[in-house]
């Protein structure tokens, strides 16, 4: 109501003529800086209009007082190039999965049309409404610049403790560079993540907009599981929902139809099954349809959410790096931008979640000990040792106390257990290198708050099933010694042999690497792989809700989301 009064006044303000003269033109831009200038003074009359949306006060009166208040976007002939160019860049926001009515476009657009209609039909346009024009493009630009270089949501609001993993970045210096003669476009183009895999997800966001608009894809109704060579009235509308999404093109399908649930229809359920991380049997069961039925609307939401992800990473995630996707349950090897391995893993539990973070790996250790966690120690070891004190030395377990030189093995047999509490411990419980260590023969150290890290396990049977959430918060990785080939691939006397050799050894061999490599700890329920399939995943952690519950209550930039934090209980040091 009160905006629709605003440009009721603005009409009859405007009730005069265009200037004719360059000395009027000028009088219009010195006109605007006064109004500039009293908008931003302290405190701001901006309030008393009911206008409080700005997000970036104290900067905008910092960069207007540089300039003299003179306006940045607006000129004596109208809203300029790079007026024009910006708007078009906020209107086209949602191509990032953005929400282009967060950049004031409800005001912006209004003010636009209102000036252009000023100048077509000759009436002046009022310099008060230049300013607040002006200053919400400038906030705008500022906004949408951090959200494209940082994200919407500060990733250390949103999880305690897990700290933003970008770069820091200018955004007021960019804008100056801008009005100096740099592309606006471009500009904000320079701010977003290079990678394929964003190109390729932010594509798949294009794709799946389109299929909302032509209605999506049908649902299939529920009934017994569905199995090949079953004739079912569903089958069709089965049919129907992969062929929309891609799975299905009848291409080398045998004759069939008519409700008949044949061999090709079952190639293209596998192939979706494959594509949404479920076990990919061919058949319809509970599982499966829940993920056919998963709105093309929701698929959007999910895709966007991932898009935001990707604006927390470093730009620069390293020539060669490793990347764990914990909704995956899986590991790859990237070089030169390309996969070069791959391999599952074992991530924390829904009690202990392993974190999101970026780091450095600097170390592996070869036949490591296994220091217990403090509440390993206390919930599961210390009752078994009360219980049945010769447990330690049948586990291959010793306590040490003391550190470096003054370090010893303290004699098991001169204890006495029952005045041992966990938080009188007499030492370090560790367990000896060998098969039954649960670190098994290798583990990659990279320095983090978390203490997480890459690790071989001696439960490997756990690798067999299909959803791996079995660690207390570290990663267990299928293949460490593959894993080892690769990280140690560019140090010197670092062979397969010395390798496999190096698992054998009675005592831990720390090995420092001359160049850290980047590990990136991710948490993707959505991506394009390289082959250009769309890959969907279940959100194990409901880190998916935690971050649409975050933007719904989203605040200033920088600032906590009013308050919202999810606190993910910490992984257990050592697994």
């Amino acid at each position: 109501m009160f905006r629709k009064k605003w440009f009721a006044l603005f009409l009859v303000l405007c009730a005069c003529s265009l200037p004719g003269s360059s000395a009027e033109a000028v009088s219009l831009s010195q006109e605007t800086a006064g109004d500039l200038r009293f908008l931003l003074k302290e405190p701001s009359p901006l309030l008393a209009w009911g206008w409080d949306g700005l997000h970036h006060g104290e900067i905008l009166t910092s960069f207007y007082a540089e300039r003299d208040y003179r306006p940045a976007w607006v000129g004596d002939l109208g809203l300029g190039r790079k007026g024009a160019e910006l708007l078009s860049v906020l209107r086209d926001a949602g191509r990032e999965g953005l929400c282009p009515e967060d950049y004031h476009l409800g005001e912006i657009e209004p003010l636009a049309t209102l000036e252009a209609d000023s100048r077509r039909y000759g009436v002046l346009f009022d310099s008060s409404y230049v300013a607040r024009l002006d200053l919400l493009l400038t906030d705008a630009f500022l906004l949408y610049a951090h959200h494209l270089r940082h994200g919407r949501v500060d990733p250390c609001a949103l999880h305690l403790g897990l700290c933003a993993l970008t770069e820091g970045g200018d955004v007021t210096r960019l804008l100056k560079q801008v009005l100096d003669g740099e592309g606006v476009a471009g500009a904000l183009d320079s701010l977003l993540p290079h990678h394929e895999s964003y190109d390729r997800l932010r594509q798949a966001l294009e794709t799946l907009r389109r299929l909302s608009a032509l209605g999506g894809w049908p649902a299939v109704p529920a009934g017994p599981t569905l199995r090949p060579g079953d004739v079912d009235r569903r089958v069709d509308l089965l049919r129907e929902r992969l062929e929309i999404s891609g799975d299905y093109s009848g291409a080398g399908d045998e004759p069939g139809g008519g409700g008949e649930f044949n061999a090709g229809l079952e190639d293209a359920l596998k192939r979706f099954q494959r594509r949404h991380g479920l076990v990919a049997d061919g058949v319809v069961g509970p599982k499966t349809l829940a993920e056919l039925n998963t709105p093309v609307e929701a698929r959007i939401r999910q895709v966007e959410l991932n898009l935001e992800r990707w604006r927390w990473l470093p730009r620069d995630l390293g020539r060669r790096h490793l990347q764990v996707n914990i909704a995956d349950f899986s590991l790859e090897v990237v070089e030169g931008g390309r996969a070069v391995m791959s391999m599952p893993v074992i991530v924390g539990t829904g009690y202990r979640k392993t974190p999101i973070f970026s780091a450095r790996m600097k170390y592996l250790v070869f036949s490591p000990y296994w220091n217990v966690p403090p509440t390993i120690l206390r919930e599961d070891k210390l009752p078994r040792i009360k219980d049945d004190p010769g447990y330690l030395e049948r586990k291959n377990f010793e306590i040490v106390r003391g550190r470096g030189e003054g370090k010893e093995i303290l004699d098991l047999s001169g204890i006495s257990w029952d005045q041992v509490t966990a938080d009188r411990f007499p030492g370090v419980l560790r367990q000896r290198p060998g098969p039954w260590n649960p670190l098994g023969q290798v583990k990659f150290l990279f320095p983090n708050s978390f203490d997480v890290y890459l690790h071989d396990t001696n439960d490997k049977h756990l690798f067999g099933h299909h959803v791996r959430s079995f660690s207390s918060g570290c990663i267990r990785v299928e293949r460490p010694q593959d894993l080892a080939a690769f990280v140690l691939e560019e140090e010197e006397d670092w062979d397969c042999d010395r390798i496999l050799d190096a698992t054998e050894f009675e005592s831990p061999l720390w090995v420092r690497l001359s160049n850290p490599l980047p590990v990136h700890i991710l948490y993707r329920t959505a991506w394009v792989d390289a082959a250009g399939a769309m890959q969907f995943r279940r959100d194990i952690y409901q880190r998916d809700v935690d971050l649409e519950l975050a933007l719904g209550n989203k605040g200033k930039p920088g600032e906590a989301e009013q308050g919202y934090v999810i606190q993910d209980r910490p992984a257990l040091s050592g697994d």
